[in-house]
């Protein structure tokens, strides 16, 4: 309805930008404040958090904030006394309330330079406090970091398909334009949160859980500077404001339901497992229940999305974090990586043998015993893999010494599963690397009781005689197959076919 009442000059630019250049002149500076009634406005002092919905050009923020014409710098802390610094301090705060395009580098040059000098030196001024902020300062400092940091991003979301295509790892990353400024806020946010002028009590008023939600969303950009910086924030956050600490973790939560079974797109998982490793690390003993169920319903579930090779060091490290907490875990755990193992990603099935030796080395005897016959069933099926790389990894378990103590204490059960894996790789197995590794963890089983290795060989070829014998008989069925539909070709009559002819079975 504004339009309506207010004239508006117009712009040329071709993404229809609100207010893209600031004023110069009187003139300029009336147009620039009708048009901050539509752009990007500072959030209230009752609400600096407030949505501001700002129109958004691509991968940047168009103008906005309440600035007091014309965009000149404010005087040095250098310059006025110790009684005036926090006042010039709070309006360098509101001067840099304001945000430019950075679409356009010819834009507002002298301005952006003025913000990021401002922005330096509030840096040095939160750095050098030596006494408690008040609370009009934190909350200038939150309203300030609300106007720069929390926005919309406009980059087209990938689609699931993409993410098929090709590795997002070789994918370039995506810079943002407005890097400049953007760094040296969250800088100063970072300093203000670990300072030890901070007040908790006080600034949780204002770093409160719609500040940390916005916060978490921010996890999604696609610039890697940025994500390393909401990491440490966050962890800062999370320990100085101990009444905020389920909040962050059920917020966390949902980031991960949301990814696993709804989008499978997101680019903060590494960042947000790093955080969870150390907070994990830090539970005390014994593990609450609400802690178990973020293992099972989250952190494990987290297996199965195609993008997990963004992010499986970091979750791997969580997930051992928890089984050497509270080593009867490791039973849920390793049935939960049964669960999501691979069955045609090779390059997965490596990640996952290489994280089921982490968590094997933290495994009691007694918790193995639980769950060594579907293990050792799925790790005798990557010995038999024809992709060298699982088949070789998975014998690399044989030089861990915990696994292979694991392994002898279970040696009549566990053998009879893999032996025949073994064998085969033994004899037949293209890859020259596996053959060898296959021999050498062969004679480590016989050593170990070479009576009941013969006895499982002895079987084994039994066996193995007996498939051949059925596969004989499965091939001579078929020649008479041929050969009685040859001979009738002509005659056009239907061949019968007794029942148990394919499948080998004796005549009576």
């Amino acid at each position: 309805m504004i339009n309506k009442f207010l004239r508006f000059p117009k712009k040329n630019s071709k993404s229809g930008e609100k207010d893209s250049t600031l004023p110069s002149s009187s003139s300029n500076v009336r147009n620039a404040e009708r048009n901050s009634t539509q752009s990007t406005s500072v959030p209230s002092f009752s609400n600096p958090y407030a949505d501001r919905n700002p129109q958004i050009a691509p991968s940047s923020r168009v103008n906005g904030g309440s600035a007091s014409p014309p965009f000149e710098p404010l005087p040095s802390f250098k310059d006025v006394p110790s009684s005036e610094k926090q006042n010039l301090f709070i309006k360098k705060l509101n001067l840099c309330c304001v945000t430019f395009d950075f679409t356009d580098p010819t834009k507002n040059l002298k301005e952006k330079e003025i913000k990021r000098q401002t922005l330096l030196e509030l840096v040095d001024y939160v750095t050098s406090a030596n006494s408690k902020f008040p609370e009009i300062v934190m909350q200038e400092i939150a309203k300030m970091v609300s106007a720069n940091i929390f926005r919309s991003f406009t980059t087209a979301p990938r689609e699931n398909k993409v993410l098929e295509a090709f590795d997002l790892e070789e994918e370039e990353p995506v810079m943002d334009p407005a890097w400049s400024h953007l760094q040296i806020v969250y800088e100063l946010f970072l300093r203000f949160v670990q300072s030890s002028e901070t007040d908790a009590k006080l600034a949780k008023r204002y770093v409160d859980t719609t500040f940390v939600v916005k916060l978490l969303d921010l996890f999604d950009s696609e610039d890697p500077r940025e994500r390393e910086y909401l990491k440490m924030i966050l962890h800062r956050v999370y320990g100085k404001f101990m009444v905020h600490r389920p909040f962050i973790r059920k917020a966390i939560n949902n980031i991960f339901y949301q990814f696993i079974y709804e989008t499978e797109k997101h680019n903060g998982i590494a960042e947000l497992l790093e955080i969870l490793g150390s907070i994990i690390n830090g539970f005390a003993l014994p593990l609450k229940e609400e802690h178990k169920l973020f293992l099972v319903r989250a952190l494990i579930p987290l297996h199965k999305p195609k993008s997990i090779s963004m992010y499986h060091q970091q979750l791997s490290y969580c997930i051992t974090q928890f089984v050497e907490k509270d080593c009867k875990l490791s039973d849920t755990v390793i049935r939960g990586l049964l669960k999501y193992w691979p069955v045609t990603n090779s390059a997965k099935e490596v990640m996952f043998l290489g994280e089921l030796e982490e968590i094997l080395e933290a495994t009691q005897p007694a918790e193995f015993q639980k769950c060594m016959v579907p293990l050792f069933r799925q790790i005798a099926r990557c010995l038999s893999s024809s992709h060298f790389q699982v088949a070789e990894r998975a014998l690399f378990l044989w030089n861990n010494d915990h696994i292979e103590s694991l392994i002898k204490q279970h040696y009549k059960v566990i053998v009879p599963i893999i032996l025949p894996a073994l064998e085969r790789n033994s004899s037949s197995h293209w890859n020259q690397a596996v053959q060898s590794l296959s021999v050498n963890v062969r004679r480590i089983l016989h050593d170990h009781d070479p009576d009941f290795f013969a006895e499982c060989s002895r079987r084994y070829q039994e066996e193995r005689e007996r498939d051949k014998t059925i596969k004989a008989k499965q091939e001579a069925n078929w020649r008479r197959l041929e050969d009685i539909a040859s001979a009738k070709a002509t005659s056009g009559e239907a061949v019968l076919v007794r029942k148990g002819v394919f499948l080998g079975a004796p005549s009576s």
